[in-house]
């Protein structure tokens, strides 16, 4: 969470707002359970089940930074062509990403000299590992529950 001071002059006394990152889902917890502690870590588990597109994105960018039509590439090429991303579901999804703090912006592109400078390039956090891990898990597990009752080839 990044904190700054914004002094707001106003005639007669002075206020001072403290700015934080906070997404909608930060916003709607508070209305409902009280004002939300950034201090505390973060919860993996309280964004699972991921939305498809949402795993796909952070396993796409968990070995190297890419920009967004690299991800499209890389979610088409990881899924023989299953699954492809519209570029609306891609830049929603990021944005999304961005807000939860599960991926950054890189302000600096990986090869300056071969890029077009539009490309922007993001990279996951170590939230956004961890998310992927918990995720990861939670569709292994399925995986062991659907074999176990035959909906799945092999047996557990």
């Amino acid at each position: 969470m990044s904190k700054g001071r914004v002094d707001v002059p106003a005639p007669g006394f002075q206020l001072t707002l403290l700015t934080a990152h906070l997404t909608l889902t930060d916003i709607t917890r508070s209305v409902i359970y009280g004002p939300v502690s950034r201090s505390l870590a973060p919860d993996p588990e309280g964004l699972l089940p991921l939305p498809v597109a949402t795993f796909h994105i952070l396993v796409a960018v968990a070995d190297q930074d890419r920009h967004g039509y690299a991800i499209m590439q890389d979610v088409a090429a990881r899924t023989s062509g299953a699954l492809k991303l519209s570029p609306g579901t891609l830049y929603g999804s990021i944005r999304r990403m961005l807000d939860e703090g599960l991926i950054v912006e890189l302000s600096a592109r990986q090869r300056p000299e071969k890029d077009d400078e539009r490309r922007r390039y993001y990279q996951i956090t170590a939230f956004g590992r961890s998310v992927a891990l918990a995720e990861a898990a939670r569709l292994a597990a399925l995986l062991r529950q659907a074999k176990a009752v035959g909906l799945a080839p092999g047996r557990s």
